[in-house]
């Protein structure tokens, strides 16, 4: 391998565990590292500037490409971890967690044959499964099937872009055109509001950072870049990484890169590729000094590892996660071992399995079988290694093989999810009705006293929802939550429960749906105050979902104003590990405001499991009872009605 080639491979494996590391902690903490998800490009931007520049040094030097020993050393160099990780996974699923046999067959071969996006486009899961424990460890994999379909093609169409179009000028525009389309494709299908999977999964769609890393290999060949440059052209090249280092890290961090807002899909990761290309020009150059700022021992340990961490993480830490129920009450230390099991289960496997086989051939496969099968041998330690992967071969086989007999449990179905769907239906007439009604409605100040004056009265004479008072809630409360007056914005933990908050109180327009974060309060309160039927109460019922900031709460107490009374439910979400902190910064957040009231749910429930599904998540029917009544003590104690 040339040097410069060499010098350059060490620099990219440290921005390989830049990329890994801010995948993990974006699952770790999605809502600090918000744009983690984008280690993603920065592999799509190496592999294909790597690639290219590869093939076309090849055709440069001698006018060909050896298409068979690419394929055959991807192959070395990636299905033996592929395989490792789908046959340990499914072994460990035959032994321990039975749930998710249904369709493993389909996504163990899905992978093999490098489908697997266009696999998860068609059979993405719901949210009901996300919170039944029946996350799919799999699900990072999609990555791989795009890697694997570039592979595949891309030999192909260098050749026909070296034989046909052959100025590199024009294979450069060819390349940045082709890119563009792809960006242009997702930022249209996300406007024309399509299947975020089809989106986020789609080789076409994500084509761009592939695509701009195999034009900057057609204007920034590895080998033909001069070490030897003017002292004022490497500040430059210094000042460029810098600054494109710092957007790097800027984009990690940026909300504008949530990907679940616009500016992702709209060009921001197109523009998050640009910058990739840019850091990786100056990375290789060797006039520059980023590739020794990028190399040095633990990147380089994190680099060469970085295959086996990506594909090892996800199983790891949906396995560990499905066993743990109280992962909100220790995230920290939780983490810490996922990170440790990560990293070590990594290591072993690129000792006993990757490196090993990238170098394997038919000789040391013939010579390590012998030494196996000797009976006078006495190498226990290949021996037990070989006893381990027999076994892993069998269960995994049969787990796969049982796999299609297996019936598919629809959560769609589940009683969660109908109660959901029949509230939500519900939701919507309810809420139109009301919110004409309001709108007609001319607003008056009754006085309070004389408001708890008449329901106490009505409670002796004329009692209303009797069946709740079992559940923790005075009669008079009752009556009083039949005048009082809420706007209510949640998740789907509000939408099981909606059917009896409405019960309860009769006059509160209620807004909750599956999936809901933060991020969706913002519009749908600017909204209901534009039509004039903003509630002075206003019940907030966000964070099961996932973490949000302290700047996100303050625009939502500006948002209400100082005249409303803000009502924010905490949550009880002991699988996740932002159960705590979502709690914390409630906590915290209510401190500066007079009308701030935490709804301690969390407090409340969390000695009760039996009032929730097994998702230990959502209230089941008897749960709702006691968290409708709760909240509606809650806002009858606080409210102005």
């Amino acid at each position: 391998m040339n040097m410069r080639r060499n010098r350059f491979i060490t620099g990219y494996s440290g921005l390989r565990a830049l990329a890994v590391i801010g995948v993990i902690l974006y699952h770790f903490d999605p809502n600090f590292f918000i744009g983690g998800y984008l280690g993603v490009p920065i592999f799509f931007v190496l592999s294909g500037y790597l690639v290219t520049d590869h093939m076309l040094n090849s055709y440069d030097q001698t006018g060909s490409y050896n298409n068979r020993r690419f394929y055959l050393n991807r192959i070395k160099r990636l299905y033996p971890q592929l395989i490792a990780v789908l046959w340990i996974s499914a072994t460990y699923i035959f032994l321990f967690q039975r749930n998710l046999l249904a369709k493993l067959n389909q996504i163990v071969f899905a992978n093999l044959l490098n489908v697997f996006n266009f696999w998860q486009i068609n059979n993405g899961q719901s949210y009901f499964e996300r919170f039944a424990n029946n996350e799919s460890p799999f699900t990072n994999l999609w990555t791989m099937s795009i890697e694997g379909q570039f592979y595949i093609v891309w030999p192909l169409v260098i050749f026909l872009l070296v034989k046909l179009v052959k100025k590199k000028k024009r294979i450069f525009y060819f390349l940045i055109a082709v890119s563009l389309l792809s960006a242009i494709e997702m930022a249209i299908l996300y406007l024309t509001k399509a299947d975020i999977n089809r989106i986020y999964y789609g080789t076409d769609t994500r084509f761009f950072s592939l695509g701009l890393g195999a034009a900057l290999a057609v204007i920034w060949p590895v080998e033909e870049l001069n070490p030897e440059v003017p002292k004022q052209d490497r500040i430059l090249l210094d000042v460029i990484g810098l600054v494109s280092f710092i957007l790097l890290l800027v984009m990690y961090f940026a909300k504008a890169m949530n990907p679940q807002q616009a500016f992702a899909y709209c060009g921001g990761m197109l523009l998050f590729s640009l910058i990739v290309c840019i850091f990786t020009g100056v990375i290789a150059h060797p006039g520059s000094h980023w590739n020794q700022i990028m190399t040095n021992k633990l990147f380089d340990w994190i680099g060469s590892r970085s295959y086996g961490i990506y594909l090892y993480q996800f199983p790891i830490m949906i396995f560990f996660e499905s066993k743990i129920n109280n992962l909100g009450d220790h995230p920290i230390l939780y983490r810490v071992i996922e990170l440790v099991l990560i990293l070590v289960i990594s290591e072993v496997t690129y000792r006993l399995i990757e490196r090993p086989m990238s170098k394997i051939t038919w000789k040391k496969t013939k010579q390590y079988f012998g030494h196996v099968f000797d009976m006078q041998a006495k190498n226990y330690v290949k021996k037990i290694q070989a006893v381990l992967a027999a076994f892993v071969l069998i269960f995994g086989s049969v787990a796969i093989a049982i796999s299609p007999h297996v019936k598919v449990e629809d959560f769609n179905k589940s009683q969660l999810a109908q109660r959901i769907n029949r509230n939500a239906k519900k939701q919507k007439s309810d809420n139109a009705k009301l919110i004409e009604k309001l709108k007609k409605q001319k607003k008056q100040k009754e006085n309070d006293s004389k408001i708890i004056k008449e329901a106490a009265e009505k409670a002796k004479s004329n009692p209303v929802n009797q069946s709740y008072v079992k559940y923790g809630i005075s009669q008079l409360d009752l009556e009083l939550a039949q005048k009082v007056q809420v706007t209510a914005i949640g998740d789907s933990v509000m939408a099981g429960s909606s059917n009896d908050l409405k019960q309860l109180m009769p006059k509160a327009l209620i807004d909750a749906a599956v999936s809901r974060q933060l991020n969706v309060a913002f519009g749908l309160l600017d909204n209901y105050k534009r039509q004039g039927v903003l509630a002075d109460n206003v019940l907030i019922g966000l964070g099961t979902n996932g973490p949000f900031s302290m700047d996100d709460l303050n625009r939502i107490m500006q948002e209400v104003g100082p005249k409303r009374k803000v009502f924010w439910i905490n949550v009880h979400v002991p699988t996740r590990d932002w159960q705590r902190p979502v709690n914390d910064l409630l906590k915290q957040g209510a401190k500066p405001y007079h009308n701030f009231i935490i709804i301690d749910w969390y407090s409340y429930s969390k000695d009760h499991p039996k009032w929730f599904y097994d998702d230990h998540t959502h209230p089941n029917i008897t749960g709702s009872k006691y968290y409708s009544t709760f909240i509606t003590k809650t806002i009858i104690k606080h409210s102005k009605f």
